[in-house]
């Protein structure tokens, strides 16, 4: 899959990769002329800028590469602050923003996580915008 015209069932598109995050599919962009691996897929690569971008497959296993504790989050988390969200290095190359579930204090760079995927709750299906009400939630978990 490369170039052309995308829709929103496209994997390239945060409505097509949300989609197939659904279906239990972590799938990455990787643009076939420098080898960047995007997370969430894009329909160019922010690298080189080519448009050559294939679709595949990617390893929920990664390390912890940044991560921040979030003590000031917007009105509708703030029973969950403070909350700890990483950027994380998967084991396939691709970096990938979400929360983690452990505090803080327990989470260091390099420590080992899984990516899950779980449904919005009822609460966040509130705040959702329109079109993320039917995306699931990714986290990570410390292995």
């Amino acid at each position: 899959m490369s170039g052309g015209e995308l829709d929103a069932s496209d994997p390239r598109t945060l409505p097509g990769f949300f989609d197939a995050l659904a279906d239990g599919d972590l799938l990455g962009g990787v643009c076939a002329d420098c080898g960047q691996v995007l997370l969430p897929p894009r329909p160019a690569c922010y690298a080189c800028g080519s448009r050559a971008v294939g679709v595949e497959p990617q390893s929920r296993e990664g390390t912890v590469f940044s991560c921040t504790a979030v003590h000031t989050p917007p009105p509708a988390f703030a029973a969950d602050a403070p909350y700890t969200v990483a950027a994380v290095e998967l084991a396939d190359g691709g970096r990938l923003l979400g929360r983690v579930t452990a505090d803080y204090d327990d989470v260091a760079i390099g420590d080992p996580v899984e990516l899950t995927v779980r449904e919005l709750t009822a609460e966040e299906r509130e705040v959702a915008l329109d079109y993320e009400a039917d995306w699931p939630v990714h986290v990570f978990e410390p292995r």
